[in-house]
């Protein structure tokens, strides 16, 4: 094992004790191979196929769900992490609150979303903080069981620490956008990618988020996000109906020029 075996098998054994061990190891190594978006949904994926493969001893229905409803704090910034979290249902934003007192939406969570794994993985306090956006039933996983699990197997931490990694360089590129992009490209991007997030199937498009959160989560005045909504209502890219922003060209709104 010292010499970089994954596993072994002892004599006597039969057959598909063999066979089985071998499909475990190629299962694994298909899934170390691939390739993961950055962020949540990246995390939730490999967390997924590593417990659907059988290499990750992760099963949510093992744990208990709390039921939170919209408005409700999940973790705030500074607290010593203590779960992780898995969204069965609702939607989550995390959100950091600067010192003059503007907020600035960090990240959007939907069903099938891990949350709070970096400061998990990284050993330190929440940098941010978690509040509900629409009712959610939640699964909370110890901190120190999900730590073990993924420490077990230097392989799949170092798996986990790249997807992170990814996820904070996914954080800056957004920081460079609002610092130097245009208002109607830092829209229509957060449009694309919000839709992105919530979209329960691919025949849905309409988007439900406040107009506050929404420019927090681009860093404008809700105003001139209006102002911009409205400018793409007018060039037929979105429809707005009774509050929520259905994408109509799709393609047109992540390639716009200017």
């Amino acid at each position: 094992m010292e010499m970089g075996a994954d596993d072994y098998i002892t004599k006597p054994f039969e057959e598909h004790e063999l066979m089985n061990a071998i499909e475990s190891r190629l299962k694994k190594y298909d899934v170390l191979q691939k390739k993961y978006a950055p962020g949540a949904k990246g995390f939730s994926e490999l967390a997924n196929d590593l417990s659907g493969s059988g290499i990750f001893p992760l099963d949510i229905n093992k744990y208990s769900s709390e039921t939170y409803s919209r408005k409700q704090v999940l973790f705030t910034e500074g607290r010593r992490p203590r779960f992780l979290y898995y969204l069965k249902s609702g939607k989550v934003k995390g959100f950091r609150v600067h010192e003059d007192g503007k907020e600035y939406i960090t990240d959007l969570f939907s069903k099938g979303d891990f949350m709070g794994y970096m400061p998990l993985l990284e050993g330190r306090n929440y940098d941010e903080n978690a509040l509900v956006l629409e009712d959610a039933e939640v699964v909370e996983i110890p901190a120190e069981e999900f730590v073990q699990m993924v420490y077990d197997d230097i392989s799949v931490a170092a798996k986990f620490i790249k997807v992170i990694t990814q996820n904070v360089k996914e954080k800056e590129t957004r920081l460079l956008n609002l610092a130097y992009g245009s208002l109607r490209k830092r829209v229509a991007k957060a449009l694309v990618e919000i839709h992105d997030k919530f979209k329960d199937n691919e025949k849905s498009r309409a988007i439900e988020i406040s107009r506050e959160d929404m420019a927090h989560y681009i860093g404008t005045a809700t105003e001139s996000l209006i102002r911009t909504l409205s400018d793409f209502k007018s060039e037929k890219l979105i429809e707005i109906k009774e509050g929520k922003i259905t994408i109509t060209d799709m393609e047109k709104l992540k390639n716009l020029a200017y």
